[in-house]
């Protein structure tokens, strides 16, 4: 079985881990922060997502991630949370544009989310790895993930876990 890998980054990094282990096809994901080029050298919270592209393509992946965060908002914390979608290849930057372009039609405001290159990824401590699934019923996990969890299962039934 062949995978691919693809980082993405918009909110905490807590939240797009257990969006991402919640997505049919998806193998792997890692927490932690995402390091490109510059101007955007300085490392923001993301995951870096394995997944195998007979199971979930990467345009399905794009939008739950814009789904699943604000991609329309600049707000005063995008340096720690960039909205990206961090590559791997040429393919993969040209199809994650094209899918930003088709994407914007879902939503009113533009989308800030970056389409740049993935250069280097740092591990989050495992105290804080797959926090979702040990900490569910936590405040944080109840008022955040949790209902962008069900607001995904809504938008994407076929395409999540049960």
């Amino acid at each position: 079985m062949k995978t691919m890998k693809v980082g993405v980054g918009g909110g905490c990094h807590w939240c797009t881990e257990g969006v991402f282990r919640s997505v049919l096809g998806v193998k792997e994901v890692k927490q932690g922060w995402i390091s490109s080029e510059a101007p955007n050298k300085d490392w923001s919270e993301g995951v870096e997502i394995t997944f195998d592209p007979l199971l979930v393509d990467l345009s399905l992946l794009i939008a739950i991630h814009l789904h699943s965060h604000s991609c329309t908002s600049d707000h005063a914390f995008r340096q720690k949370y960039r909205s990206a979608i961090y590559y791997f290849n040429e393919e993969q930057e040209e199809l994650s544009k094209s899918a930003l372009l088709e994407l914007q039609r879902d939503f009113d405001a533009p989308i800030v989310t970056k389409v740049i290159p993935f250069v280097d990824f740092k591990m989050n401590t495992e105290q804080f790895l797959d926090y979702y699934k040990k900490n569910p019923d936590l405040p944080f996990c109840i008022n955040y993930i949790k209902p962008k969890l069900n607001a995904l299962k809504e938008r994407f039934q076929k395409q999540m876990v049960k």
